[in-house]
């Protein structure tokens, strides 16, 4: 179990205020980066409460994370 935060404030703090400048003037990256923060609330959740969830649904959670933070930090790169 990890109750890590994984967030992108947390993940990325040298890039705080450029996450923020993005969310507010690109669509698309705001788009993403909430269904990062969803995706990574339904993991942790998981994770910290114990709850019974196939190996594969799990893993497909992590991944489908795992992409978009991969595309987020591409993004804030660029900007």
């Amino acid at each position: 179990m990890s109750d890590l935060n994984h967030s992108l404030y947390a993940d990325f703090p040298e890039h705080h205020n450029r996450i923020n400048q993005l969310k507010l003037e690109n669509e698309d990256f705001a788009k993403m980066a909430a269904e990062y923060h969803k995706i990574d609330h339904r993991v942790r959740g998981l994770q910290m409460r114990e709850i019974p969830v196939t190996d594969e649904t799990f893993t497909e959670m992590k991944s489908q994370r795992s992409h978009l933070k991969d595309t987020l930090y591409q993004m804030i790169l660029k900007h």
